[in-house]
């Protein structure tokens, strides 16, 4: 089981924060899982029935979703889950096809509206933080591209820098694989975003994973707040 902690500056930075860590070994993430894929429809279905007619101001008044776009508004950008569900609702596009962790990750997003990230446990290397990013920092992104990262913002640290941050998504470093056996998922709240929603999420995600892997095993379930 992975050990992580929160240092005093994230506490003190983000207070009414919290982050949920959710471990899972005996993972299984190669191939296709059709019962996911149903899953996917259903949701993209139950987003179109249940957002019917809504704009984007009536998406920013739900409650979760506010509380993330203040966040990004602090730092003059739109919260990535919003513009997911907006595409899926107002667009009629679907839901990406990754890999069964991945796809089960995006699935339980756009359900909860919880940002949350997912890594290899292999690819992290101890001790692992949460932390706020300071001047200088930088996370090297999934498409290669290095990215200075604002300061102020809420990342992951392992022993070779910036593993996630809110801003910016995961590095490239620490990505799920088709050989992913061993997982961790993260999922980052800012003030306003209920405990309850990380809880759900969690749930979620356990429900799907064993959709494939049903001998999932989970190592560690926590909630860190600020």
């Amino acid at each position: 089981m992975l050990l992580i902690s929160a240092t005093d500056e994230w506490r003190a930075a983000h207070p009414g924060g919290a982050v949920g860590l959710l471990e899972l070994t005996g993972v299984e993430n190669t191939g296709t899982s059709p019962q996911l894929n149903d899953r996917k429809r259903e949701t993209e279905a139950l987003l179109r029935t249940s957002y019917k007619g809504f704009t984007r101001q009536d998406f920013l008044a739900l409650p979760v979703m506010s509380a993330y776009q203040q966040y990004y508004k602090r730092f003059s950008k739109t919260y990535h889950v919003q513009l997911q569900v907006e595409s899926i609702v107002l667009k009629g596009k679907s839901l990406p096809d990754v890999s069964p962790l991945v796809d089960l990750n995006f699935i339980a997003e756009v359900e909860t509206l919880v940002l949350t990230a997912g890594h290899d446990v292999s690819r992290l290397r101890r001790p692992i933080i949460l932390d706020v990013s300071r001047e200088g920092d930088q996370i090297v992104q999934l498409n290669g591209s290095t990215k200075t990262i604002r300061a102020g913002d809420m990342v992951m640290r392992d022993a070779d820098g910036v593993s996630c941050s809110i801003l910016y998504g995961q590095d490239n470093r620490s990505p799920i694989s088709p050989q992913t056996t061993h997982v961790l998922y993260v999922a980052y709240a800012p003030a306003g975003v209920p405990v309850g929603a990380i809880e759900a999420q969690f749930q979620k995600i356990e429900e799907y994973i064993r959709l494939f892997s049903p001998n999932a095993v989970v190592e560690n379930r926590q909630i860190l707040t600020a």
